[in-house]
């Protein structure tokens, strides 16, 4: 199977049977990155955390008591 990234739109192929590939094909809103623009993204995202002015809004999870 043939996937392109969303960035830099490079083709890799995948092994279609694999479960990455099932999840693809499945969920049509997934995106694919390659591994160099996810280490990219990744690299650039921890830098940004430690200059300590990256913040993360998550919703809190409220304690459901039955």
């Amino acid at each position: 199977m043939d996937v392109q990234c969303i960035l830099c739109d490079s083709v890799e192929h995948i092994d279609e049977n694999s479960l990455y590939a099932k999840q693809l094909k499945s969920n049509y809103l997934k995106l694919h990155l390659c591994k160099q623009c996810n280490e990219r993204i990744k690299d650039k995202t921890i830098s940004r955390i430690q200059t300590g002015k990256f913040r993360l809004y998550r919703k809190e999870k409220e304690e459901k008591y039955i």
